[in-house]
């Protein structure tokens, strides 16, 4: 998928370059009211770059400030070695030689798929680039008929040929998958690397779905409240998240409070032996920790003294997936099927033997890591 280089030793120019991106709504509440903070982001060519988070953490403007919709702050936005937006300089949308592809296609009503398809395309541009896409994507045979004519998954197809079509390098994508169905959905994301790579493209998509950031993209971006957490292979993110919110959000693990005592890693829950080589807290942070757990790392044993209780379950084919309450917090927990508990039952909580952790500090990023394989 992505580009290899005839001469190692010469890296390519990066695609996009954010360079301490800032970004605030006009007619913000206070002067702290960012949508994002300081953004540091590079997309390789050939890439595909998911921007992952919940609703409302900057994704969308992220990819807004690329395409120029929308002005930084602060900061420098470049594509391919070239400042567009900045203090010296402002490229608008048009100039920039991006294809975008929103969440609800965005195509004209009045034009058929083929006018569509070329809508993007300069005076005099030759056409052939649309109907090989038009082909590549499934869409040969349906050039006259109008986007009401067309299903959800044939109308995104279309948003995608129009925005390659002019020869784009770089594609937005804005949840291009949201509005549709699971069975198309899950095609239609497989075969979007494979698009980009045959046009010779990059790709930056936003997402707040975790399993389609890690199943289909190169990195993955983590957002949140417009900060960024982390940005990394979805095999780095799952071995090594960067922040409790990484291993909360992408892994949906356990953020449990925990306490060193001498070598033993003390929850709620059981204590875990730490491992040879581990470094351990200092003083001041050892009984003001926090661990994350996996979902699987925690078991389920029935109890009517127990002071947690299932609030309920939904069923993934091999194994539960429980919404437990415990206390003042909620965890989840995944066990096998054999594993059947019913709502409202009351269950005494465990951690599994051995099971892999990670420290955090309340409030702080990454200290040591106890574990005896990754998360």
């Amino acid at each position: 998928m992505r580009i290899e280089l005839s001469n190692p030793e010469l890296p390519l120019r990066p695609q996009v370059e954010l360079d301490g991106l800032w970004h605030r709504y006009r007619g913000a509440a206070s002067t702290g009211d960012w949508t994002l903070r300081d953004i540091q982001f590079q997309l390789r060519p050939g890439e595909l770059v998911g921007l992952l988070g919940p609703s409302g953490c900057g994704k969308t403007t992220l990819l807004r400030l690329i395409a120029g919709f929308e002005q930084p702050d602060r900061g420098v936005v470049r594509i391919g070695g070239q400042e567009v937006a900045g203090p010296h300089r402002w490229l608008p949308p048009e100039r920039r030689g991006v294809g975008m592809v929103f969440q609800d296609y965005a195509l004209f009503p009045h034009l058929d798929a083929w006018r569509n398809a070329c809508f993007g395309l300069r005076r005099g541009q030759d056409s052939s680039r649309a109907a090989w896409l038009l082909e590549l994507l499934g869409l040969k045979g349906l050039e006259h008929r109008y986007p009401h004519e067309l299903s959800g998954g044939q109308r995104q197809r279309l948003a995608l040929a129009r925005a390659l079509a002019p020869g784009c390098s770089l594609v937005l994508l804005d949840e291009p998958f949201s509005n549709l169905d699971v069975e198309v959905r899950l095609r239609l994301r497989a075969e979007l690397p494979g698009v980009l790579a045959r046009c010779g493209a990059s790709g930056v998509i936003v997402t707040h779905d975790p399993e389609e950031a890690l199943a289909i993209c190169d990195r993955v971006a983590v957002l949140e409240s417009g900060h960024l957490h982390q940005c990394a292979s979805p095999q780095e993110l799952v071995a090594a998240p960067a922040t409790a919110f990484v291993g909360r959000f992408v892994l949906q693990s356990n953020l449990l409070p925990a306490s060193w005592q001498g070598s033993t890693l003390t929850t709620a829950f059981g204590a875990l032996e730490a491992p040879a080589g581990v470094q351990l807290p200092s003083p001041s942070e050892a009984d003001d920790l926090q661990v994350l757990v996996s979902p699987r790392g925690i078991l389920l044993t029935p109890d009517d003294n127990a002071e947690a209780w299932v609030l309920g379950r939904e069923f993934l084919g091999r194994e539960w997936l429980y919404q437990v309450q415990c206390g003042q917090g909620r965890l989840r927990l995944r066990l096998p099927l054999e594993h059947d508990y019913n709502r409202g039952q009351r269950c005494r909580l465990r951690l599994r033997a051995g099971e892999p952790v990670r420290l955090f500090p309340a409030g702080v990023d990454l200290v040591a890591a106890a574990a005896t394989a990754p998360l």
